[in-house]
């Protein structure tokens, strides 16, 4: 039996990283791995954490091993973590990497863990260039990048900025999984009794942390649009803030938007999400740049057509005309594109959804990781 350790967040600590560790380490232990999770006892420093709070209240997931023992600020710790695993000489090792300041952390454990000379490091790269920069983060992404055997990315753009640092070592290109870890798919009528939304309007959501470069302010400006508002679309934003609300709140007052939002501007819970999804009639991704996005694999399991931004990795996610809509970052791209949807109707997008989710499997992702991983041992 293959022995495989995943690096990265894992409950208690909360996300789509979290999330995605999980639901992936479930996926190997299913398909007779033994597999478990080394995660953080510290992640963030509270200064640099730009949410409430780090950690969930909902309990830790069934049958998945979780070791919360890497601090990511403390190279003592580093040290012990790495010879702690180069001891148990795992055959591979699956990193997430996705902001450059984890790099001292997990580039000083994973330089441990190669001294073994058996374990092979494949790294899921969620982002090798971050949305926001900071100084430090080419010299950080490099010293991580140097200690990985190979990488797997999830959008097109990440594996081009991935080469830019790394042009040698394999890479494999594989598409972000469902999410079909959040529960059956709900009645539109039951999600929206549940979350108390009125039953027979027309609703639009825009899911996650709300960050700069995943334009809702953009969204805000397409809603105040004349097109939008005589149609009567309302707009639903589910997801907490990752930096100050203030400059939406003054924005949503500016435009007098007040009748047309439903704000949950708070951390969305898992048991919860499937709530937001089914409620919708459709998902709207208005991002300034992307590599790829989590959203857009919820979307896909719960069936809901998208409205995105060209931008990233977002259009090959979503077959323009098919699954979703394409427009341009800007508010009337982006209203245009609304308005578009309903013309043609939910319904319309249904058939093509559900053929295109089939191609988005766990199991296409473990057989990546394991094929490069096996690469490593002929080279």
């Amino acid at each position: 039996m293959s022995k495989v350790i995943i690096i990265g967040p894992a409950h208690p600590l909360r996300g789509g990283l979290a999330t995605f560790n999980q639901r992936l380490a479930k996926e190997f232990i299913d398909e007779g791995y033994n597999a478990s999770i080394y995660s953080f006892s510290l992640q963030y420093p509270s200064f640099l954490f730009p949410g409430k709070t780090q950690y969930t209240d909902e309990p830790a997931p069934e049958n998945i091993t979780i070791h919360s023992v890497i601090n990511s600020i403390n190279p003592f710790n580093w040290i012990k973590v790495g010879n702690w695993l180069k001891k148990q000489k795992p055959d591979f090792i699956v990193v997430r990497f996705w902001l450059p300041f984890m790099g001292p952390a997990l580039g000083t454990i994973l330089r441990r863990i190669r001294k073994n000379k058996h374990t092979k490091i494949i790294c899921i790269a969620d982002n090798i260039i971050p949305h926001e920069k900071r100084p430090g983060d080419k010299i950080f992404t490099k010293y991580f990048l140097k200690s990985c055997d190979a990488f797997i990315t999830m959008s097109e753009k990440v594996l081009a900025d991935l080469r830019l640092f790394q042009k040698e070592k394999p890479a494999q290109l594989v598409t972000h999984p469902l999410y079909d870890n959040f529960g059956a798919i709900k009645s539109k009528t039951e999600a929206r009794q549940h979350l108390q939304l009125p039953l027979n309007e027309k609703i639009i959501l825009f899911f996650g942390f709300i960050r700069k470069y995943k334009g809702l302010d953009l969204l805000l400006e397409a809603m105040a649009t004349d097109v939008i508002k005589k149609s009567g679309i309302k707009l639903l934003v589910a997801g907490e803030f990752y930096e100050d609300e203030k400059p939406y709140n003054e924005q949503i007052e500016k435009l007098n938007l007040q009748s047309q939002l439903f704000l949950r501007t708070q951390f969305i819970p898992d048991s919860e999400v499937k709530y937001y999804l089914c409620a919708a009639d459709a998902v709207i991704q208005p991002y300034r740049n992307a590599t790829q996005s989590g959203v857009t694999p919820l979307a896909y399991h719960f069936e809901k057509p998208m409205v995105v931004t060209n931008v990233g990795g977002l259009p090959a996610l979503v077959p323009d005309g098919k699954v979703g809509l394409i427009t341009q970052p800007d508010p009337a791209s982006i209203a245009s594109g609304i308005i578009k949807f309903y013309q043609l109707g939910e319904d319309y997008f249904i058939p093509h959804l559900r053929e295109e989710k089939q191609k988005y499997s766990w199991s296409n992702l473990v057989k990546a990781i394991h094929a490069l991983a096996e690469e490593q041992d002929r080279l």
